[in-house]
């Protein structure tokens, strides 16, 4: 298994909603808008790395038969 960093386990009480008191929900566990609940106010969630892709092959993983290999399958 892939080694990465554990996640911290999340309670309502740590939710920015639920402590400016602006959720609405009652439930026992963070709903999926779960935002931490940070000094600096309400922050976006953090977003995945762009990772750009290694260079295409320069070799197509399908081609058209060419005209002589068309022939060929014709002429059988």
């Amino acid at each position: 298994m892939a080694k990465g960093r554990s996640k911290a386990k999340v309670s309502c009480e740590e939710c920015f909603f639920h402590v400016q008191q602006l959720c609405a929900l009652d439930l026992d566990e963070p709903c999926a808008t779960f935002r931490p609940d940070h000094p600096d106010g309400l922050r976006p969630p953090r977003q995945l790395r762009l990772v750009f892709r290694q260079e295409p092959s320069a070799r197509a993983a399908w081609a058209f038969p060419t005209a002589s290999e068309q022939a060929a399958m014709h002429r059988a």
